[in-house]
């Protein structure tokens, strides 16, 4: 089980076909609920994670797992608070897809991009923006400038400024 000493990463479902969608980002101090899912049942992960900063993490053997949460109720406060903490972070995802404009899912992945890395410039493309919220990047692009024209970014090359953190 990996526990994040410092950077952030990126959490990814993939689909059959290789498409992906942003369920949420683990930074330092945290742990990843769906790591700590399939180390107990000692099941395959059906998510994959990325390094959106540098990182450094320690991973924990499974045993110890099992061991410290019997053991020891602050560890077991902390893994039922890292299922809590992911739960409510998928469920915004969730009602992200459902309840928001494309271009308004742009702007939350913008402003959860630039909150994650401590900088309003966001290194990204238009591509990789597509790919983590699952649509194309002609959508993408078109929203961008849109958000652009409003005064919301500004667009640089694979970098957009987010005025309106």
């Amino acid at each position: 089980m990996p526990l994040l000493l410092n950077g952030a990463i990126k959490i990814l479902r993939e689909d059959g076909d290789g498409d992906e969608l942003l369920l949420y980002f683990i930074e330092r101090g945290d742990t990843c609920a769906m790591t700590l899912n399939c180390c107990m049942g000692q099941t395959k992960s059906e998510i994959r994670a990325v390094a959106e900063t540098d990182t450094t993490m320690i991973m924990v053997p499974i045993a110890k797992m099992e061991e410290w949460t019997a053991r020891f109720k602050s560890w077991r406060n902390f893994v039922f608070e890292s299922y809590h903490s992911r739960l409510s972070e998928m469920l915004d995802t969730i009602d992200t897809i459902a309840f928001l404009n494309m271009d308004q899912r742009i702007m939350k992945y913008l402003r959860d991009k630039a909150k994650i890395n401590g900088d309003e410039n966001v290194q990204s493309t238009h591509q990789q923006i597509a790919y983590d919220l699952h649509t194309s990047r002609v959508v993408v692009s078109r929203l961008l400038k849109k958000l652009e024209l409003d005064g919301k970014i500004k667009l640089q090359r694979n970098q957009i400024k987010v005025i309106d953190l």
